[in-house]
């Protein structure tokens, strides 16, 4: 059973900076893409990044473009979020993800999700 879990998250100010951890489970890591995603109550779940198996592509979207980035390392089996200038708005949970297909990492539709960690910003 694949595991994904996330670690990194926790109390910050606004203007601070976190930087969240996924571990995953299980071997061949490299043959997956993976996401962050977060959600807050009485939301969707949304879409904050992607990254395509060897980190070739990369999606990071527009309400965060500029302040977070995605990274992985195969080797670790690790996927990051580098998440700076956080703003009270980023506050969520954030959840990891992974699939085979960027396109359904993408799409909102992973096949495996961590079990997520909160992130709270303080004004």
């Amino acid at each position: 059973q694949v595991q994904l879990v996330e670690s990194g998250g926790g109390l910050v100010q606004a203007g601070g900076s976190l930087r969240l951890s996924c571990a995953a489970s299980g071997r061949d890591f490299s043959n997956y893409a993976a996401g962050w995603f977060r959600q807050t109550p009485g939301k969707e779940r949304e879409l904050v990044a992607a990254i395509s198996r060897g980190s070739e592509n990369t999606y990071i979207a527009d309400f965060v473009k500029g302040r977070f980035t995605i990274s992985r390392d195969n080797a670790m089996n690790q996927v990051y979020l580098q998440m700076n200038s956080l703003k009270p708005e980023d506050t969520a949970v954030y959840y990891c993800s992974r699939d085979n297909s960027y396109v359904a990492v993408g799409a909102g539709k992973p096949s495996t999700w961590g079990q997520g960690t909160q992130v709270t910003v303080s004004s």
